[in-house]
């Protein structure tokens, strides 16, 4: 009783996970440093010891695309892989890895050249600037002598923040006076030459990248490049030789086929329904098989529909039953069972052998599937249409091609293994529909998640157990080290681990709203991920405060604009500290555990216990997905926070740690984008620009800051004079969708090449003197090249050959994984069973 009395009289606390001063900053960066190399170094060596024991998952790309093959190969040594991967040259990335992989480590690499220059510019002239007239934090001691959480108290003039406290100094006579300001022009003239220096960086990097992309795409010649997608169909023209007709005779060059997306969703839900009982056929064989201890009987394999004619079809299935006297074995156990419902309502029920129910639903579906592929389906508004020559695509493309408005638009078509079919017969108001929801949900779920959050992470705090528990909170209060893991670790961890999902959620989101093609996707998950992680992470704590103030502030901040220039510069003053130990566990922590691959290695275990058939182990040891909306959003913010306190008196410690951050992002990449991961994403760098708009955000929100902090040191006419900058960056960002924009969507006709001489472009002109043998020699293979070789734009539900289960022939599993002689069919459909079923394959009469 004593105890509970004492917790009732304790004073209680709240802790607001959401705010980063909750309980005094770690000014010790120290701290921040040991707990980033004790969990990067745990990490580091850690890959380095698995590294060569489990080439399945960390050299899976090298060992299984054939694009990799060329690639140096890495020795098994601890150390000695990293010499040769940074031997590995550009030409080598772009030969083996494509655009996309390319133009996301040419960011980084872009960043490390950017902040190696201002890094060296602030230690030499910023850094002995502020340290005589502000304050230098140190890594040891980062508290601001004039303590800035507190400068801004309460005032009549601003509400809950001042400018005075930091701006009066005691003076020799005793009297207070206003501090010299004229350093503050350094900051002036630093703001107009980091902006400029950034803006330069990143238009060389992007003049570089328009180059290597046009000789690259000019050089290739893929099905991909010749295809347009024409959208807004007329009713009139939804007919193959209507739409033929009219492309020709708009004299852009001839017409070499047309596929008219037609509403297939039936086929589809069988297709999708098949593989499913496939799946359920191989469960059963396994478990069959696996409780055998006596010689195994040949299974019998499910019939291939599709591949056979029709009379051989017939032929077989009389003189094979799947439920006749073929099930009969020598086994001595029973086989597997499955309940199955009948009846009125489905309420009656009854068990049966499930290799033979589900091998006769497969049989009765395959039936299903080769009539509806012979049927007739309603056309919709959607084509994609296959010209004779990549400069006639490329003129469709940019031409109008229709006088009334939305109707016969055309635009450069995705790679045929790219094409979410599904969504093709979608119709333009649905898909736009779903767009606009989902991204007014997630506009919404990304303003108000820390709200929720904050709630949730608070069910934690002291105060709220003890309302619910007192006997486990007066337990928490006499446990200092308990106490301090429930007030602050557990809480914080809640936000984290939320944080951490949003990405997966935003992934399945985009994936919800109708995009024809994955590489759409692609860039609308970078785009959502950065709105994301830069409002939460940067805005609602600079800003806004932390979660709890957020709604006051924004309604503040709305009726004085002046009000979020200086809440930015006071916030951005006092959080450096904080993010500074967030650039820090971001590279010197976490990316040791990216190419450690800790999702994968950690899941192993628990996919490997519950693989059961050949098709679970196949698909055990394929290359995780490299998804570029998941890493780039983070490195963009990093970016930004780099820029905002190059000039403050921490800049130089968050340049150095950004800089190492994008040295060690760009090396662990390069190995997972090269050796380890899989992209099959196809959007030939089209998130550059992204990325550049977002650079343009960033400076945007620098030369704020900058303006905000002069101007809370009463230096109003250099902080006046920061402000031109701000519309000068939105004239550039104009400038550059102008300028350079379109030569990232669409490759020049200069730029094509001829068939017969790659240095020789379509206009006669010598092109190719200034390419190095590696890029002329690319003509003859590129990565699309090779991945496109046969390939048509044709829905593979109509046409892909109907697998057959894949069952083992020896019964024994016992845990280990099974034997390579599998019961697979000897035909194209093997070839496409893991992960590429979405591509038609041209294999003459393998195809149906």
């Amino acid at each position: 009783m004593d105890g509970l009395s004492i917790a009732k009289n304790r004073t209680c606390t709240h802790v607001d996970p959401t705010n980063p001063n909750t309980n005094g900053q770690q000014n010790q960066i120290y701290v921040q440093l040991v707990l980033s190399l004790a969990l990067g170094l745990s990490a580091f060596f850690g890959f380095c010891f698995l590294r060569p024991r489990w080439k399945s998952l960390y050299a899976a790309r090298k060992r299984q695309s054939e694009s990799a093959a060329s690639l140096p190969e890495l020795p098994d040594t601890f150390f000695g892989w990293m010499p040769v991967l940074y031997k590995v040259t550009e030409q080598q990335v772009l030969d083996s890895a494509g655009l996309d992989a390319y133009v996301f480590l040419a960011f980084f690499k872009m960043s490390m050249k950017l902040f190696g220059v201002m890094f060296l510019v602030t230690c030499a002239i910023l850094a002995p600037i502020n340290y005589k007239f502000d304050y230098l934090p140190t890594p040891g001691d980062s508290t601001d002598p004039r303590n800035p959480p507190e400068l801004f108290s309460n005032n009549p003039l601003w509400g809950s923040w001042s400018v005075a406290a930091d701006t009066v100094v005691l003076a020799s006579d005793g009297k207070t006076e206003l501090p010299k300001t004229d350093y503050l022009w350094v900051y002036l003239v630093f703001t107009y030459f980091f902006t400029g220096l950034a803006i330069y960086f990143m238009t060389s990097e992007t003049q570089r990248i328009i180059k290597v992309r046009q000789e690259y795409l000019g050089s290739q010649s893929t099905i991909t490049d010749r295809t347009i997608k024409l959208s807004a169909i007329p009713p009139e023209l939804r007919s193959k030789e209507k739409i033929k007709d009219f492309l020709e005779k708009l004299q852009i060059g001839k017409v070499e086929s047309v596929t008219i997306c037609c509403n297939w969703k039936g086929l589809d839900d069988m297709m999708d329904k098949r593989a499913y009982l496939i799946r359920k056929i191989e469960e059963a064989w396994t478990v069959h098989l696996g409780r055998s201890n006596t010689a195994a009987l040949e299974p019998v394999q499910a019939q291939i529909s599709g591949i056979l004619d029709e009379d051989e079809q017939h032929e077989s299935r009389e003189n094979n039953t799947l439920l006749g006297g073929a099930h009969v074995t020598a086994y001595e156990k029973p086989r597997p069972t499955t309940r199955i419902w009948y009846g009125f309502l489905h309420l009656q029920n009854r068990k049966v052998d499930a290799i033979d129910y589900y091998e006769e639903q497969l049989r009765k579906l395959d039936e299903k599937i080769s009539m509806a592929r012979k049927k007739e389906y309603t056309p919709t508004s959607l084509a994609f249409v296959t010209m004779d020559s990549i400069p006639a695509c490329q003129m469709a493309v940019q031409a109008l091609l229709d006088p009334s408005p939305l109707q016969l638009l055309a635009r450069l078509a995705p790679a045929p293994s790219d094409v979410v079919w599904s969504n093709t017969y979608l119709p333009r108001s649905s898909r736009m529909i779903r767009a606009w929801t989902i991204t007014l949900f997630i506009i919404v779920l990304t303003i108000f998640w820390l709200i929720p959050v904050a709630g949730l992470a608070g069910l934690l705090d002291l105060c709220s157990i003890e309302q619910v528990w007192p006997g486990l909170a007066n337990l928490l209060s006499r446990h200092e080290i308990l106490k301090a893991l429930v007030q602050t670790g557990l809480p914080t961890l809640v936000v984290s681990l939320l944080n951490i999902a949003v990405p997966f959620l935003y992934d399945y989101l985009a994936n919800m709203q109708g995009m024809i093609s994955q590489g759409d996707v692609e860039l609308s998950v970078i785009s959502k991920n950065f709105f994301f992680t830069f409002f939460n992470v940067f805005l609602v704590f600079t800003a806004f405060g932390t979660a709890s103030k957020f709604w006051g502030e924004l309604q503040d901040s709305l009726k004085d604009t002046t009000r979020l220039a200086y809440n930015l510069a006071r916030a951005v003053k006092s959080l450096a500290v904080f993010y500074i130990n967030f650039i820090l566990l971001q590279g010197v922590g976490l990316l040791p555990f990216r190419l450690l691959e800790f999702g994968s290695v950690s899941l192993y275990p628990i996919l490997r216990m519950g693989a059961k058939t050949p098709r679970d182990y196949a698909e055990l040891v394929q290359p995780p997905i490299f998804k570029y909306g998941f890493y780039l959003p983070s490195a963009i913010l990093i970016y930004i926070l780099c820029i905002v306190y190059s000039i403050l008196p921490a800049g130089y410690m968050v340049l150095f740690f950004g800089l190492i951050y994008f040295v060690f992002g760009y090396y662990t990449y390069k190995y997972q984008l090269l050796y380890a991961m899989d992209h099959p994403q196809h959007a030939t760098g089209k998130a550059w620009p992204m990325v550049c708009y977002r650079i343009l955000v960033g400076l945007g929100v620098f030369q704020l800051v900058m303006a905000g902090v002069i101007a809370l040191s009463n230096a109003f006419v250099p902080a006046g004079l920061v402000v031109p900058l701000i519309p000068f960056t939105l004239w550039y960002s104009y400038y550059f969708g102008r300028t350079y924009e379109p030569l990232m969507k669409f490759i020049a006709l200069r730029s094509i090449r001829r068939e017969s001489d790659a240095s020789i472009n379509i206009a006669g002109e010598a092109v190719g003197l200034s390419m190095t043998g590696a890029r002329i020699r690319r003509r003859q293979s590129t990565v699309d090249e090779e991945r496109e070789k046969f390939s048509k734009f044709i829905n593979p539900t109509l046409t892909v050959p109907l697998e057959k289960p894949w069952i083992n022939a020896e019964s024994t599993f016992n845990g280990d994984a099974p034997q390579t002689d599998l019961e697979r069919e000897e035909s194209a459909a093997s070839s496409l069973s893991l992960g590429d079923t979405h591509i038609w394959r041209d294999n003459g009469d393998a195809n149906v």
